[in-house]
Protein backbone atom coordinates (compact mmCIF):
# COMPACT_ATOMS: atom_id res chain seq x y z
CA UNK A 1 0.00 0.00 0.00
CA UNK A 2 1.29 3.41 -0.86
CA UNK A 3 2.44 5.36 2.14
CA UNK A 4 1.49 8.87 3.11
CA UNK A 5 4.00 8.60 5.95
CA UNK A 6 7.12 6.66 6.74
CA UNK A 7 9.84 6.80 9.34
CA UNK A 8 13.27 8.04 8.48
CA UNK A 9 16.51 6.52 9.75
CA UNK A 10 17.51 6.58 13.42
CA UNK A 11 20.50 8.85 14.05
CA UNK A 12 23.04 8.05 16.76
CA UNK A 13 26.15 9.95 17.86
CA UNK A 14 28.88 7.89 19.53
CA UNK A 15 31.20 10.08 21.64
CA UNK A 16 34.62 8.50 22.09
CA UNK A 17 38.29 9.35 22.77
CA UNK A 18 39.24 6.51 20.40
CA UNK A 19 37.45 7.49 17.22
CA UNK A 20 39.52 5.46 14.78
CA UNK A 21 39.19 2.28 16.86
CA UNK A 22 35.39 2.67 17.11
CA UNK A 23 35.11 3.36 13.39
CA UNK A 24 37.19 0.30 12.58
CA UNK A 25 35.03 -1.85 14.86
CA UNK A 26 31.77 -0.63 13.33
CA UNK A 27 33.12 -1.20 9.83
CA UNK A 28 34.21 -4.74 10.71
CA UNK A 29 31.13 -5.80 12.74
CA UNK A 30 28.51 -4.40 10.36
CA UNK A 31 30.43 -4.84 7.10
CA UNK A 32 30.08 -1.22 5.95
CA UNK A 33 32.39 1.63 5.01
CA UNK A 34 32.24 5.25 6.08
CA UNK A 35 30.59 7.54 3.56
CA UNK A 36 29.67 11.24 3.13
CA UNK A 37 26.85 12.21 5.49
CA UNK A 38 24.50 13.48 2.78
CA UNK A 39 24.98 10.22 0.86
CA UNK A 40 24.15 8.21 3.99
CA UNK A 41 20.95 10.17 4.52
CA UNK A 42 19.98 9.95 0.86
CA UNK A 43 20.49 6.18 0.72
CA UNK A 44 18.84 5.40 4.05
CA UNK A 45 15.59 3.49 4.35
CA UNK A 46 12.94 3.30 7.03
CA UNK A 47 14.25 2.05 10.42
CA UNK A 48 17.88 1.91 9.30
CA UNK A 49 20.50 3.66 11.42
CA UNK A 50 23.00 6.41 10.67
CA UNK A 51 25.95 6.46 13.09
CA UNK A 52 28.28 9.41 13.65
CA UNK A 53 31.52 8.83 15.55
CA UNK A 54 32.77 12.04 17.20
CA UNK A 55 35.20 13.20 19.87
CA UNK A 56 34.06 12.66 23.45
CA UNK A 57 34.13 16.35 24.32
CA UNK A 58 31.69 17.38 21.59
CA UNK A 59 28.23 18.29 22.84
CA UNK A 60 26.55 19.65 19.73
CA UNK A 61 24.61 17.29 17.47
CA UNK A 62 25.83 18.89 14.27
CA UNK A 63 26.60 15.96 11.93
CA UNK A 64 30.23 15.59 10.83
CA UNK A 65 31.10 15.17 7.18
CA UNK A 66 31.10 11.36 7.25
CA UNK A 67 28.84 8.65 8.69
CA UNK A 68 28.06 4.94 8.72
CA UNK A 69 24.76 3.71 7.26
CA UNK A 70 23.70 0.46 8.95
CA UNK A 71 20.84 -1.64 7.64
CA UNK A 72 19.50 -2.47 11.10
CA UNK A 73 17.40 -0.79 13.78
CA UNK A 74 18.96 1.43 16.46
CA UNK A 75 18.50 -1.06 19.37
CA UNK A 76 20.63 -3.60 17.48
CA UNK A 77 23.36 -1.01 17.02
CA UNK A 78 23.31 0.07 20.66
CA UNK A 79 23.31 -3.50 22.00
CA UNK A 80 26.29 -4.29 19.78
CA UNK A 81 28.19 -1.25 21.08
CA UNK A 82 27.54 -2.31 24.70
CA UNK A 83 28.05 -6.06 24.31
CA UNK A 84 31.32 -5.69 22.40
CA UNK A 85 32.53 -3.13 24.96
CA UNK A 86 33.48 -0.54 22.35
CA UNK A 87 35.32 2.42 23.94
CA UNK A 88 32.34 4.78 23.77
CA UNK A 89 31.98 7.33 26.57
CA UNK A 90 28.53 8.67 25.70
CA UNK A 91 25.68 8.06 23.27
CA UNK A 92 23.39 10.76 21.92
CA UNK A 93 20.20 9.80 20.04
CA UNK A 94 18.51 12.31 17.75
CA UNK A 95 14.77 12.99 17.63
CA UNK A 96 12.69 10.56 15.57
CA UNK A 97 12.15 11.55 11.93
CA UNK A 98 8.78 10.99 10.25
CA UNK A 99 8.63 11.75 6.53
CA UNK A 100 5.36 12.98 5.05
CA UNK A 101 4.67 13.41 1.36
CA UNK A 102 2.80 16.55 0.35
CA UNK A 103 2.55 16.74 -3.48
CA UNK A 104 1.72 20.46 -3.54
CA UNK A 105 1.45 23.58 -1.34
CA UNK A 106 4.31 22.48 0.89
CA UNK A 107 4.54 25.69 2.92
CA UNK A 108 0.84 25.54 3.75
CA UNK A 109 1.31 21.91 4.73
CA UNK A 110 4.13 22.83 7.10
CA UNK A 111 1.96 25.52 8.68
CA UNK A 112 -0.92 23.08 9.17
CA UNK A 113 1.39 20.55 10.83
CA UNK A 114 2.99 23.14 13.10
CA UNK A 115 -0.40 24.44 14.24
CA UNK A 116 -1.93 20.99 14.66
CA UNK A 117 0.90 19.49 16.72
CA UNK A 118 2.35 22.57 18.42
CA UNK A 119 5.65 22.50 16.53
CA UNK A 120 8.06 24.96 14.98
CA UNK A 121 8.90 25.18 11.25
CA UNK A 122 12.57 25.05 10.28
CA UNK A 123 14.89 23.38 7.78
CA UNK A 124 15.74 19.72 8.34
CA UNK A 125 19.34 20.29 9.42
CA UNK A 126 18.30 22.83 12.06
CA UNK A 127 15.60 20.44 13.28
CA UNK A 128 18.22 17.72 13.80
CA UNK A 129 20.55 20.17 15.55
CA UNK A 130 17.85 21.39 17.95
CA UNK A 131 15.90 18.17 18.44
CA UNK A 132 16.48 15.94 21.45
CA UNK A 133 16.03 12.20 21.90
CA UNK A 134 12.37 12.48 22.98
CA UNK A 135 11.35 14.88 20.21
CA UNK A 136 9.61 14.29 16.88
CA UNK A 137 10.64 15.77 13.55
CA UNK A 138 8.19 15.74 10.62
CA UNK A 139 10.04 16.24 7.34
CA UNK A 140 7.91 17.26 4.37
CA UNK A 141 8.80 16.25 0.82
CA UNK A 142 7.17 16.14 -2.61
CA UNK A 143 9.03 12.92 -3.43
CA UNK A 144 7.51 9.44 -3.41
CA UNK A 145 8.25 7.81 -0.10
CA UNK A 146 9.33 4.55 -1.71
CA UNK A 147 12.24 6.35 -3.37
CA UNK A 148 15.54 7.52 -1.81
CA UNK A 149 15.15 10.96 -0.23
CA UNK A 150 18.17 13.18 0.35
CA UNK A 151 18.25 16.12 2.78
CA UNK A 152 17.93 18.55 -0.14
CA UNK A 153 14.59 16.92 -1.05
CA UNK A 154 13.09 17.52 2.39
CA UNK A 155 11.63 20.97 1.74
CA UNK A 156 10.94 21.84 5.36
CA UNK A 157 10.51 20.30 8.77
CA UNK A 158 8.43 20.74 11.90
CA UNK A 159 10.17 20.13 15.25
CA UNK A 160 7.72 18.94 17.91
CA UNK A 161 8.73 18.52 21.56
CA UNK A 162 6.51 15.47 22.00
CA UNK A 163 7.05 11.71 21.99
CA UNK A 164 6.98 10.31 18.47
CA UNK A 165 4.57 7.45 19.28
CA UNK A 166 1.84 9.89 20.28
CA UNK A 167 2.53 12.17 17.32
CA UNK A 168 2.62 9.27 14.86
CA UNK A 169 -0.67 7.80 16.11
CA UNK A 170 -2.39 11.15 15.62
CA UNK A 171 -0.68 11.90 12.32
CA UNK A 172 -1.56 8.52 10.79
CA UNK A 173 -5.23 9.33 11.39
CA UNK A 174 -5.03 13.02 10.45
CA UNK A 175 -2.92 12.71 7.28
CA UNK A 176 -5.76 12.06 4.75
CA UNK A 177 -7.73 14.99 6.19
CA UNK A 178 -4.70 17.28 6.01
CA UNK A 179 -4.08 16.26 2.41
CA UNK A 180 -7.69 16.95 1.47
CA UNK A 181 -7.36 20.44 2.94
CA UNK A 182 -4.24 21.06 0.89
CA UNK A 183 -5.65 19.63 -2.36
CA UNK A 184 -9.46 19.75 -2.26
CA UNK A 185 -9.62 18.87 -5.96
CA UNK A 186 -8.49 15.33 -5.18
CA UNK A 187 -11.01 12.60 -5.91
CA UNK A 188 -11.85 9.53 -3.87
CA UNK A 189 -12.39 6.47 -6.04
CA UNK A 190 -13.26 2.90 -5.12
CA UNK A 191 -11.49 -0.04 -6.75
CA UNK A 192 -12.93 -3.57 -6.54
CA UNK A 193 -11.04 -6.67 -7.55
CA UNK A 194 -12.63 -10.08 -8.17
CA UNK A 195 -11.06 -13.38 -9.17
CA UNK A 196 -13.17 -16.41 -10.00
CA UNK A 197 -10.24 -18.63 -8.98
CA UNK A 198 -9.92 -16.75 -5.66
CA UNK A 199 -6.19 -16.06 -6.02
CA UNK A 200 -6.55 -12.77 -4.21
CA UNK A 201 -3.10 -12.60 -2.66
CA UNK A 202 -1.30 -12.39 -6.00
CA UNK A 203 -3.89 -10.11 -7.62
CA UNK A 204 -3.94 -7.68 -4.70
CA UNK A 205 -0.15 -7.57 -4.77
CA UNK A 206 -0.20 -6.73 -8.48
CA UNK A 207 -2.78 -4.00 -7.94
CA UNK A 208 -0.84 -2.43 -5.06
CA UNK A 209 2.44 -2.54 -6.97
CA UNK A 210 0.98 -0.61 -9.88
CA UNK A 211 -0.71 1.99 -7.64
CA UNK A 212 2.47 2.57 -5.66
CA UNK A 213 5.02 2.48 -8.47
CA UNK A 214 3.01 4.81 -10.73
CA UNK A 215 2.23 7.11 -7.80
CA UNK A 216 -1.51 7.08 -8.56
CA UNK A 217 -2.53 8.32 -5.12
CA UNK A 218 -2.96 7.27 -1.52
CA UNK A 219 -4.81 4.19 -0.33
CA UNK A 220 -6.98 5.43 2.54
CA UNK A 221 -9.01 2.30 3.19
CA UNK A 222 -9.20 -1.35 2.17
CA UNK A 223 -10.95 -4.58 3.06
CA UNK A 224 -13.38 -7.29 1.97
CA UNK A 225 -16.87 -6.67 0.61
CA UNK A 226 -19.61 -8.40 -1.39
CA UNK A 227 -20.69 -7.68 -4.95
CA UNK A 228 -23.89 -8.75 -6.68
CA UNK A 229 -23.28 -9.46 -10.40
CA UNK A 230 -26.76 -11.00 -10.75
CA UNK A 231 -29.89 -11.15 -8.59
CA UNK A 232 -29.56 -13.58 -5.66
CA UNK A 233 -25.87 -14.08 -6.43
CA UNK A 234 -23.13 -12.56 -4.35
CA UNK A 235 -19.36 -12.91 -4.72
CA UNK A 236 -16.48 -11.78 -2.50
CA UNK A 237 -14.48 -8.79 -3.71
CA UNK A 238 -11.50 -6.95 -2.31
CA UNK A 239 -12.20 -3.24 -2.13
CA UNK A 240 -9.93 -0.29 -1.60
CA UNK A 241 -10.44 3.45 -1.55
CA UNK A 242 -7.89 5.59 -3.34
CA UNK A 243 -7.38 9.29 -2.86
CA UNK A 244 -6.03 10.42 -6.23
CA UNK A 245 -5.15 13.51 -8.21
CA UNK A 246 -5.28 11.50 -11.43
CA UNK A 247 -8.28 11.40 -13.75
CA UNK A 248 -10.28 8.32 -12.61
CA UNK A 249 -10.65 7.34 -16.28
CA UNK A 250 -6.86 7.13 -16.59
CA UNK A 251 -6.68 5.02 -13.41
CA UNK A 252 -9.26 2.65 -14.91
CA UNK A 253 -7.29 2.51 -18.17
CA UNK A 254 -3.99 1.68 -16.46
CA UNK A 255 -5.54 -1.03 -14.28
CA UNK A 256 -7.01 -2.63 -17.40
CA UNK A 257 -3.40 -3.54 -18.19
CA UNK A 258 -3.27 -6.10 -15.36
CA UNK A 259 -6.67 -7.73 -15.96
CA UNK A 260 -5.46 -9.82 -18.90
CA UNK A 261 -2.37 -11.61 -20.14
CA UNK A 262 -2.99 -11.88 -23.87
CA UNK A 263 -6.51 -13.28 -24.14
CA UNK A 264 -6.47 -14.86 -20.69
CA UNK A 265 -8.29 -12.95 -17.95
CA UNK A 266 -6.56 -13.01 -14.57
CA UNK A 267 -9.11 -10.97 -12.62
CA UNK A 268 -11.84 -8.33 -12.86
CA UNK A 269 -11.05 -4.80 -11.71
CA UNK A 270 -13.86 -2.24 -11.45
CA UNK A 271 -13.42 1.46 -10.70
CA UNK A 272 -16.18 3.59 -9.17
CA UNK A 273 -16.49 7.36 -8.76
CA UNK A 274 -19.23 8.52 -6.39
CA UNK A 275 -20.79 5.08 -6.60
CA UNK A 276 -20.90 5.03 -10.42
CA UNK A 277 -18.94 2.40 -12.28
CA UNK A 278 -16.61 3.50 -15.08
CA UNK A 279 -17.31 1.20 -18.04
CA UNK A 280 -14.53 0.15 -20.37
CA UNK A 281 -16.36 1.70 -23.31
CA UNK A 282 -15.75 5.12 -21.71
CA UNK A 283 -11.98 4.72 -22.09
CA UNK A 284 -11.84 5.33 -25.84
CA UNK A 285 -12.64 3.74 -29.16
CA UNK A 286 -11.48 0.15 -28.89
CA UNK A 287 -12.93 -2.81 -30.80
CA UNK A 288 -12.72 -5.11 -27.77
CA UNK A 289 -11.59 -5.42 -24.18
CA UNK A 290 -8.56 -7.32 -25.45
CA UNK A 291 -7.43 -4.41 -27.63
CA UNK A 292 -7.96 -2.03 -24.71
CA UNK A 293 -6.01 -4.29 -22.35
CA UNK A 294 -3.14 -4.52 -24.83
CA UNK A 295 -2.87 -0.72 -25.14
CA UNK A 296 -3.10 -0.32 -21.35
CA UNK A 297 -0.38 -2.91 -20.89
CA UNK A 298 1.91 -1.10 -23.31
CA UNK A 299 1.41 2.08 -21.26
CA UNK A 300 2.18 0.22 -18.03
CA UNK A 301 5.36 -1.32 -19.38
CA UNK A 302 6.64 2.09 -20.48
CA UNK A 303 6.15 3.59 -17.02
CA UNK A 304 6.71 0.87 -14.42
CA UNK A 305 10.15 0.54 -12.84
CA UNK A 306 12.26 -2.48 -13.79
CA UNK A 307 11.98 -4.30 -10.44
CA UNK A 308 8.20 -3.92 -10.30
CA UNK A 309 7.76 -5.04 -13.90
CA UNK A 310 9.89 -8.11 -13.26
CA UNK A 311 7.84 -9.04 -10.17
CA UNK A 312 4.60 -8.36 -12.05
CA UNK A 313 5.60 -10.75 -14.85
CA UNK A 314 6.57 -13.46 -12.33
CA UNK A 315 3.16 -13.26 -10.67
CA UNK A 316 1.31 -13.20 -13.97
CA UNK A 317 3.18 -16.20 -15.32
CA UNK A 318 2.08 -18.16 -12.26
CA UNK A 319 -1.51 -16.92 -12.44
CA UNK A 320 -1.81 -17.66 -16.16
CA UNK A 321 -0.54 -21.20 -15.64
CA UNK A 322 -3.13 -21.79 -12.90
CA UNK A 323 -6.02 -20.00 -14.61
CA UNK A 324 -9.15 -22.03 -15.35
CA UNK A 325 -10.49 -19.50 -17.85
Amino acid sequence: MMKVLRFGPSIIFLRTPKGEAVKAAISQVFGVEEMPTDEAIRNSNEFETIVFVTDEWEKETIPPETAFLLSCHAPVVLSTVVNRKLPVEKVHVEGTLILMRVPDRVQEGLELLAKKYGGEIMDIRTAFDEGEAGDTIIGVTRRKLNSPIGPEEIEGAVLIHRDFLNVYRELSIDAPILLLRLMPEWKEITIKIYDTDKRYEENIERLMMVIEDLDLGFVVGEGWDWDYPRPFMRVPVYKLKLLTWEDPVRVKFLLKGIEYVGYKRLCDIDVFVEGKKIHWTALGKYDSKFELAKKAREELEKNLSGDVLKRLRELEERLAAESKE
